[in-house]
């Protein structure tokens, strides 16, 4: 047949297959394709798939492919953006996708990035990160060598890590690289708290003094307490310093000039941690701004107005168990906002604009560790592994920094379980905690990429080094 008698025969062939019913065309087709041979099949193949198997991705509008993507687990999603550019183009491009993915892993999220391919680089280090933790290989260890008598007193703040020892000497250690900034020669220190400019130390021999970096001198010495200094803290706007005691007493001080304001009395037992902080929220008691103060002992914790009054009184005391059965840890947090202790059965959070009490704890075949986290819900339990002397290091909105005698525990608390641990040496071990402290804490609330870096854990070790556990570097 010539090619023109072929496309008028195509084209009356056309008309009246249109004017067919559906069943009349599968019948046409099914005729058709009986009659074709191998040549005509092959053909049919080839064409059919794609004629079926349109490219959605390209052909949607792109809104309504960033929702269809949104129903993808995110290792989906990154085997998708191999199967073309364009769809590695939209799929890398869907923010509230990859921003989901991120908050899923534990991941903080700045909303001011507007780069469209921002997120996805953010998950991929993300999935990384996480792997180094399940597989316990987020972290590395050193050491630092420099005492040579017990290291009691250790406080750490931005990379900067000061330790007190008996060899009558403190030092000021940068974390990143290992090296001792400042030494100088001091008391024994049972605490230890400093800025750029000075270090305020307090010590067994009952006193507290406020020490220069630059020349090693003591610019203030702080006498009157009868037992030995176990906690120090200071704020350069009061010009107050107050120190925690074995004589049960609270003093107040002018860090200035040296002098005694007041003496706060009322505890029965040692005063193992005092801090001071200002509050933020409102209450029947004190408005945000306001400076206080918190002392605890082995029982109780008692609040005072420092801000507001040097001679002031005791607002408020806290305890967890009226008959004394349940002994407090001196590992007091206070935000300002919430108060936060722990002991040998769980973590305590008082809400501090109401003082209310959110506490619970179970009790297992072996010793159960429970966190109480205030949220939207009344109280919410979370259990650790069941192993023996867990203690608290560190708490925050996503994770937990837990530790016993063998291992550095991270628990993610939204799925109440262990991510990640590290194994511990024998480290020198205190009934009061002063020997071991958390390092950052800011990767509590959610890892950022930028924050998983620097100090995780220190101890003091019983040969007289500083153990340190820090995050190692992205792969």
């Amino acid at each position: 047949m010539e090619r023109k008698d072929f496309e008028t025969w195509l084209d009356n062939i056309s008309v009246t297959f249109l004017s067919l019913t559906d069943l009349q065309k599968n019948e046409t087709l099914d005729h058709l394709i009986s009659l074709s041979g191998a040549v005509q099949l092959r053909h049919l193949s080839n064409n059919l798939e794609t004629l079926l198997k349109r490219d959605f991705l390209k052909l949607l509008p792109l809104e309504l492919s960033f929702y269809l993507l949104k129903w993808l687990d995110p290792q989906t999603l990154l085997t998708c953006c191999l199967v073309s550019k364009q769809w590695n183009k939209v799929i890398s491009a869907c923010t509230e996708v990859w921003q989901t993915a991120c908050k899923n892993l534990g991941w903080q999220i700045d909303d001011s990035v507007q780069d469209a391919l921002h997120w996805k680089k953010v998950y991929l280090k993300a999935i990384l990160r996480m792997k180094q933790l399940e597989d316990h290989e987020a972290f590395e260890t050193s050491s630092l060598i420099g005492h040579s008598a017990r290291v009691y007193a250790l406080y750490y703040r931005d990379g900067l890590l000061c330790t007190g020892s008996d060899d009558l000497s403190a030092k000021l250690w940068d974390v990143s690289t290992g090296q001792c900034v400042y030494g100088i020669q001091t008391h024994t220190c049972a605490a230890v708290k400093f800025d750029e400019q000075k270090l305020v130390t307090g010590s067994f021999d009952n006193t507290v003094a406020c020490w220069e970096w630059s020349s090693g001198a003591r610019t203030q010495h702080f006498r009157g307490h009868t037992g030995a200094v176990f906690s120090v803290d200071y704020s350069d706007e009061l010009d107050i310093l107050v120190s925690g005691s074995a004589d049960f007493a609270v003093k107040v001080w002018a860090l200035s000039a040296g002098t005694c304001l007041n003496t706060l009395t009322g505890h029965t037992e040692w005063v193992t941690k005092v801090v001071l902080q200002k509050c933020k929220v409102k209450s029947l008691l004190h408005s945000p701004g306001d400076y206080i103060l918190l002392s605890a002992d082995k029982y109780e914790i008692k609040i005072w107005p420092i801000g507001r009054e040097i001679n002031c009184k005791c607002l408020k005391t806290l305890s967890v168990s009226e008959d004394r059965s349940i002994c407090l840890q001196p590992r007091l947090h206070f935000d300002g906002k919430y108060i936060v202790c722990s002991s040998a059965l769980g973590l305590y959070q008082w809400d501090f604009a109401s003082y209310d009490i959110l506490r619970s704890t179970s009790v297992y075949s072996k010793v159960v560790f429970c966190f109480m986290i205030r949220n939207s819900l009344p109280c919410r339990v979370i259990k650790t592994p069941e192993v023996a002397n867990l203690a608290l290091l560190g708490f925050g909105d996503v994770f937990a920094l837990l530790f016993d005698n063998h291992y550095l525990y991270i628990m993610d608390l939204r799925t109440e379980s262990v991510i990640s641990r590290w194994p511990l040496p024998e480290y020198r071990k205190s009934k009061r905690g002063s020997s071991f402290l958390a390092g950052e804490a800011s990767w509590l609330n959610g890892l950022d990429g930028h924050n998983d870096t620097g100090l995780v854990f220190a101890t003091s070790m019983p040969d007289h080094s500083i153990h340190l556990v820090l995050w190692k570097e992205h792969g």
